[in-house]
């Protein structure tokens, strides 16, 4: 489904704004700044950022379409292997609507990653350090957008809690109407507000929620996010040296042409192990 695309891109912008921080808290004084914390957090996102290529996981997708009374219709479920394959991400169904592939399905998902591995394996060391320079450049692209977020939102301290038995800072971000921005996509945050759940030790992210204050159009006006699209984002900390991504869920009202979607969407990351063999080895899926 086109509309797919548009949903990605509300789910990426959200992972963009969530997956912040690392292993220290603001200077005492700073404490009670919101903004501080939330610069703070910001900055420490490298680490995290560089240890995700070490690991492996599962991702899990579920997306469920509503009627307008909000009752559902149809829901799909895929899971996906996630591996490295010669320093680049490859993802390898391994499931639909919870049954493992089987047969012609197993087959053609199993001839389709023996083809890149071999289209990978068969890259010159030009064109691997050409791809890795594209990625580096998407990083940066992030980072340059991250970099916004302080500037796009005031922030307020709306308390504290106890969130999956850590001690959080509650921040709510309004977005500034005076924000202007040359970053690729950072003029979408004033349309956007947000709440967040600060781990107090770390500084990480542990939950976020996002809802759209006004509508998003893509590809000119063939595609449109309504008014208080709404998704949540959690992650946890993992292995003991690095906080990633265990679910994001999302209700999407959007319409692309003349269609109306009404969407809830569900994705959940798991199974995080790190590299131990080559990608090669590594890419079948454990059960």
């Amino acid at each position: 489904m086109k509309f797919g695309v548009v949903c990605t891109i509300l789910a990426a912008l959200g992972l963009m704004a969530a997956a912040k921080a690392r292993q220290q808290a603001p200077e005492r004084e700073e404490a009670s700044s919101a903004g501080a914390i939330v610069r703070q957090s910001i900055e420490r996102n490298k680490l995290n950022e560089a240890r995700l290529k070490d690991y492996a996981y599962t991702e899990s997708q579920e997306t469920r379409t509503l009627d307008r009374s909000g009752a559902v219709v149809k829901t799909e479920r895929k899971a996906f292997d996630v591996v490295s394959l010669y320093g680049r991400p490859y993802k390898r169904l391994v499931s639909k609507d919870g049954r493992a592939l089987a047969g012609k399905e197993k087959q053609k998902a199993d001839e389709e990653y023996e083809k890149e591995f071999r289209k990978r394996n068969g890259e010159t060391e030009k064109q691997r350090q050409e791809l890795a320079a594209e990625q580096e450049k998407a990083r940066a692209d992030s980072r340059r957008f991250l970099q916004e977020i302080p500037k796009a939102y005031n922030f307020q301290l709306a308390g504290e809690e106890t969130l999956e038995g850590m001690p959080v800072w509650v921040i709510d971000a309004a977005p500034r109407a005076d924000f202007r921005s040359s970053v690729k996509r950072a003029d979408l945050l004033k349309k956007m507000r947000g709440r967040l759940w600060i781990d107090k030790a770390s500084l990480q992210w542990v939950r976020a929620e996002v809802e759209l204050t006004e509508p998003i159009s893509f590809g000119g006006f063939l595609a449109k996010l309504d008014r208080g699209a709404r998704m949540t984002f959690l992650q946890q900390h993992v292995n003991g040296e690095v906080w990633l991504p265990v679910k994001m869920a999302a209700r999407i009202e959007a319409r692309f042409l003349i269609k109306h979607y009404s969407l809830a969407t569900e994705t959940t990351w798991s199974n995080y192990r790190k590299f131990r063999v080559d990608s090669h080895i590594l890419a079948e899926p454990q059960p």
